[in-house]
Protein backbone atom coordinates (compact mmCIF):
# COMPACT_ATOMS: atom_id res chain seq x y z
CA UNK A 1 0.00 0.00 0.00
CA UNK A 2 1.21 3.45 -1.00
CA UNK A 3 2.37 5.85 2.23
CA UNK A 4 1.31 8.42 -0.11
CA UNK A 5 -1.32 9.36 -1.95
CA UNK A 6 -1.68 12.18 -4.81
CA UNK A 7 -4.89 12.78 -6.00
CA UNK A 8 -5.54 15.71 -8.97
CA UNK A 9 -8.85 16.96 -7.72
CA UNK A 10 -8.50 19.93 -10.34
CA UNK A 11 -6.40 19.93 -13.32
CA UNK A 12 -4.81 23.01 -11.21
CA UNK A 13 -5.26 21.60 -7.64
CA UNK A 14 -3.37 18.80 -6.30
CA UNK A 15 -4.39 16.85 -3.10
CA UNK A 16 -1.79 14.62 -1.39
CA UNK A 17 -2.53 12.26 1.26
CA UNK A 18 -0.61 11.00 4.14
CA UNK A 19 -1.43 7.20 4.16
CA UNK A 20 -0.26 5.55 7.53
CA UNK A 21 -3.41 5.92 9.06
CA UNK A 22 -2.49 2.79 11.83
CA UNK A 23 0.29 4.49 12.44
CA UNK A 24 -1.62 7.69 12.64
CA UNK A 25 0.40 9.21 9.52
CA UNK A 26 3.69 8.62 12.10
CA UNK A 27 6.72 9.75 9.63
CA UNK A 28 9.18 7.01 8.46
CA UNK A 29 11.53 7.60 5.36
CA UNK A 30 9.74 5.88 3.21
CA UNK A 31 6.43 8.55 3.94
CA UNK A 32 9.43 11.55 3.65
CA UNK A 33 10.61 10.09 0.94
CA UNK A 34 7.29 9.36 -1.10
CA UNK A 35 6.17 12.63 0.18
CA UNK A 36 9.01 14.78 -1.41
CA UNK A 37 8.17 12.96 -4.79
CA UNK A 38 5.05 13.95 -4.45
CA UNK A 39 5.41 17.90 -4.26
CA UNK A 40 8.35 17.65 -6.68
CA UNK A 41 5.52 15.42 -9.41
CA UNK A 42 2.86 18.48 -9.24
CA UNK A 43 5.25 21.30 -8.90
CA UNK A 44 6.92 20.14 -12.22
CA UNK A 45 3.06 20.18 -13.56
CA UNK A 46 2.69 23.56 -15.21
CA UNK A 47 -1.07 24.10 -14.90
CA UNK A 48 -0.91 22.53 -10.94
CA UNK A 49 -0.72 25.88 -8.81
CA UNK A 50 -2.11 24.75 -4.93
CA UNK A 51 -1.45 21.86 -3.12
CA UNK A 52 -3.73 20.32 -0.48
CA UNK A 53 -1.89 17.85 2.12
CA UNK A 54 -3.96 15.96 4.42
CA UNK A 55 -3.79 12.92 6.70
CA UNK A 56 -6.08 9.64 5.86
CA UNK A 57 -7.58 7.74 9.14
CA UNK A 58 -7.76 9.31 12.76
CA UNK A 59 -4.89 12.13 12.46
CA UNK A 60 -2.90 14.36 10.44
CA UNK A 61 0.54 13.35 11.73
CA UNK A 62 2.00 12.39 14.97
CA UNK A 63 5.81 13.17 13.83
CA UNK A 64 8.54 10.89 13.55
CA UNK A 65 7.57 7.17 13.78
CA UNK A 66 9.68 6.20 16.95
CA UNK A 67 9.79 2.79 16.30
CA UNK A 68 11.85 3.60 13.34
CA UNK A 69 13.58 6.39 15.26
CA UNK A 70 14.45 3.51 17.75
CA UNK A 71 17.31 2.45 15.38
CA UNK A 72 20.22 4.96 15.71
CA UNK A 73 21.89 4.48 12.45
CA UNK A 74 18.79 5.91 10.92
CA UNK A 75 18.78 8.69 13.31
CA UNK A 76 20.77 11.49 11.13
CA UNK A 77 19.34 10.60 7.65
CA UNK A 78 15.72 10.76 9.14
CA UNK A 79 16.65 14.30 10.19
CA UNK A 80 17.89 14.75 7.34
CA UNK A 81 15.03 14.01 5.71
CA UNK A 82 12.49 15.41 7.72
CA UNK A 83 14.47 18.90 6.69
CA UNK A 84 14.64 18.41 3.22
CA UNK A 85 10.94 17.78 3.30
CA UNK A 86 10.09 20.72 5.41
CA UNK A 87 11.87 22.80 2.56
CA UNK A 88 10.38 20.82 -0.09
CA UNK A 89 6.73 22.48 0.85
CA UNK A 90 8.18 25.96 1.89
CA UNK A 91 9.51 26.48 -1.09
CA UNK A 92 7.75 24.87 -3.80
CA UNK A 93 6.25 27.27 -6.38
CA UNK A 94 2.42 25.95 -5.79
CA UNK A 95 0.44 27.44 -2.76
CA UNK A 96 0.48 24.86 0.04
CA UNK A 97 -2.89 23.97 2.01
CA UNK A 98 -3.04 21.72 5.34
CA UNK A 99 -6.13 20.24 6.09
CA UNK A 100 -5.95 18.99 9.65
CA UNK A 101 -7.65 17.20 11.67
CA UNK A 102 -7.17 14.71 14.78
CA UNK A 103 -3.57 15.82 15.60
CA UNK A 104 -0.04 17.36 13.97
CA UNK A 105 1.93 16.73 16.75
CA UNK A 106 6.42 17.28 16.70
CA UNK A 107 7.23 17.33 13.16
CA UNK A 108 3.12 16.42 11.79
CA UNK A 109 2.70 19.99 13.11
CA UNK A 110 6.53 20.89 11.49
CA UNK A 111 4.81 20.04 7.86
CA UNK A 112 1.13 21.96 8.99
CA UNK A 113 3.56 24.88 9.96
CA UNK A 114 5.45 24.68 6.69
CA UNK A 115 2.07 25.22 4.78
CA UNK A 116 1.12 28.53 3.32
CA UNK A 117 -2.09 27.98 4.99
CA UNK A 118 -3.64 26.07 7.53
CA UNK A 119 -7.13 24.57 8.26
CA UNK A 120 -7.97 22.65 11.48
CA UNK A 121 -11.10 20.84 12.27
CA UNK A 122 -12.52 21.40 15.57
CA UNK A 123 -10.95 19.33 18.66
CA UNK A 124 -7.36 19.10 16.66
CA UNK A 125 -4.45 18.74 18.98
CA UNK A 126 -1.19 20.75 18.28
CA UNK A 127 1.49 20.22 20.21
CA UNK A 128 5.57 19.72 20.55
CA UNK A 129 6.21 17.27 22.60
CA UNK A 130 9.96 16.52 21.71
CA UNK A 131 11.34 17.45 24.99
CA UNK A 132 9.83 14.70 26.86
CA UNK A 133 11.33 12.34 24.38
CA UNK A 134 14.70 14.00 24.67
CA UNK A 135 15.07 15.32 22.01
CA UNK A 136 15.11 19.13 20.29
CA UNK A 137 12.23 20.14 18.21
CA UNK A 138 15.04 22.68 16.12
CA UNK A 139 13.69 21.42 12.58
CA UNK A 140 9.71 22.90 13.47
CA UNK A 141 11.03 26.09 15.19
CA UNK A 142 12.39 27.33 12.31
CA UNK A 143 8.20 27.95 11.27
CA UNK A 144 6.94 28.51 14.74
CA UNK A 145 9.53 31.98 15.39
CA UNK A 146 7.99 33.29 11.79
CA UNK A 147 4.31 32.53 13.39
CA UNK A 148 4.00 33.23 16.85
CA UNK A 149 5.68 35.63 19.50
CA UNK A 150 8.18 34.22 21.32
CA UNK A 151 5.93 33.99 24.43
CA UNK A 152 4.20 31.27 23.02
CA UNK A 153 7.02 29.48 21.46
CA UNK A 154 8.61 28.96 24.93
CA UNK A 155 5.20 27.68 25.96
CA UNK A 156 4.79 25.40 23.33
CA UNK A 157 8.51 24.06 23.43
CA UNK A 158 9.20 24.10 26.97
CA UNK A 159 6.06 23.23 28.38
CA UNK A 160 5.45 20.79 25.53
CA UNK A 161 1.54 20.09 26.43
CA UNK A 162 -0.92 19.53 23.26
CA UNK A 163 -3.33 22.81 22.65
CA UNK A 164 -6.47 22.76 21.23
CA UNK A 165 -7.63 24.26 16.90
CA UNK A 166 -8.99 27.01 18.74
CA UNK A 167 -5.54 27.87 20.83
CA UNK A 168 -3.61 27.64 17.42
CA UNK A 169 -5.45 29.38 15.83
CA UNK A 170 -5.71 32.50 18.48
CA UNK A 171 -1.83 32.43 18.56
CA UNK A 172 -1.47 32.16 14.15
CA UNK A 173 -0.61 28.55 13.96
CA UNK A 174 -3.76 28.09 11.79
CA UNK A 175 -5.73 30.21 9.98
CA UNK A 176 -9.20 28.88 10.07
CA UNK A 177 -10.96 26.26 12.68
CA UNK A 178 -13.97 24.06 11.42
CA UNK A 179 -16.35 21.27 11.87
CA UNK A 180 -14.37 18.00 10.47
CA UNK A 181 -16.55 17.44 7.63
CA UNK A 182 -15.75 20.84 6.72
CA UNK A 183 -12.19 20.72 6.55
CA UNK A 184 -11.68 19.89 2.60
CA UNK A 185 -14.66 22.27 1.75
CA UNK A 186 -12.69 24.78 3.44
CA UNK A 187 -9.25 24.11 2.07
CA UNK A 188 -10.83 23.78 -1.43
CA UNK A 189 -12.69 27.38 -0.85
CA UNK A 190 -9.14 29.01 0.01
CA UNK A 191 -7.33 26.91 -2.82
CA UNK A 192 -10.11 28.36 -5.21
CA UNK A 193 -9.38 31.84 -4.05
CA UNK A 194 -6.05 31.37 -4.88
CA UNK A 195 -6.66 30.60 -8.50
CA UNK A 196 -7.86 34.20 -8.82
CA UNK A 197 -4.36 35.09 -8.38
CA UNK A 198 -1.96 35.71 -11.23
CA UNK A 199 0.71 32.75 -10.92
CA UNK A 200 3.54 34.43 -11.48
CA UNK A 201 2.44 37.33 -8.88
CA UNK A 202 1.85 34.30 -6.46
CA UNK A 203 5.15 32.73 -6.78
CA UNK A 204 6.75 36.01 -6.09
CA UNK A 205 4.69 37.41 -3.09
CA UNK A 206 5.42 33.89 -1.52
CA UNK A 207 9.16 34.00 -1.63
CA UNK A 208 8.99 37.60 -0.62
CA UNK A 209 7.51 36.77 2.25
CA UNK A 210 10.15 34.43 3.03
CA UNK A 211 12.88 36.61 1.89
CA UNK A 212 11.52 39.47 4.20
CA UNK A 213 13.30 37.74 7.22
CA UNK A 214 16.62 38.64 7.96
CA UNK A 215 17.70 34.94 7.14
CA UNK A 216 16.17 32.51 4.94
CA UNK A 217 14.17 29.38 5.96
CA UNK A 218 16.99 27.10 4.38
CA UNK A 219 19.34 28.59 6.71
CA UNK A 220 17.35 27.95 9.75
CA UNK A 221 16.89 24.77 8.88
CA UNK A 222 20.16 23.80 8.64
CA UNK A 223 21.17 25.51 11.76
CA UNK A 224 18.00 24.11 13.04
CA UNK A 225 19.41 20.73 11.90
CA UNK A 226 22.59 20.99 13.82
CA UNK A 227 20.65 21.50 17.70
CA UNK A 228 18.90 18.51 16.49
CA UNK A 229 21.12 15.79 15.58
CA UNK A 230 23.03 17.10 18.82
CA UNK A 231 20.33 16.00 21.05
CA UNK A 232 19.15 13.27 18.35
CA UNK A 233 22.50 11.83 19.33
CA UNK A 234 22.39 11.90 23.03
CA UNK A 235 21.58 9.24 26.06
CA UNK A 236 18.52 11.45 26.89
CA UNK A 237 17.25 11.07 23.05
CA UNK A 238 17.61 6.94 23.34
CA UNK A 239 15.96 7.15 26.55
CA UNK A 240 12.76 8.97 25.95
CA UNK A 241 12.27 6.91 22.34
CA UNK A 242 12.46 3.73 24.82
CA UNK A 243 10.30 4.70 27.01
CA UNK A 244 8.07 6.23 24.73
CA UNK A 245 7.99 2.39 22.71
CA UNK A 246 7.86 0.77 25.91
CA UNK A 247 4.62 3.20 27.43
CA UNK A 248 6.83 4.02 30.67
CA UNK A 249 7.58 7.36 32.08
CA UNK A 250 11.46 8.41 31.19
CA UNK A 251 14.34 8.43 33.60
CA UNK A 252 15.89 11.07 32.87
CA UNK A 253 19.46 11.33 34.74
CA UNK A 254 20.76 14.64 36.66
Amino acid sequence: MAVVLIEKQTPQITVVTLNRPERRNALTMELLTELQAAIKIASEQLHQRVLILRGAGAAFCTGLDLKEAADHTKAHSTAEMVANTLIAINQTRLITIAAVHGAAVAGGAGIMSACDFVVAAQRTKVGYPEVRRGLVAGLVMTFLRRQVGERNMRELLLGSELIDAERAKEIGLVNHVVARDDVMNEAQKFAESVLQGAPGALAQTKRLIDELWWRSVKEDVDLALKYHLQARDSDEAGEGIAAFNEKRKAKWVM
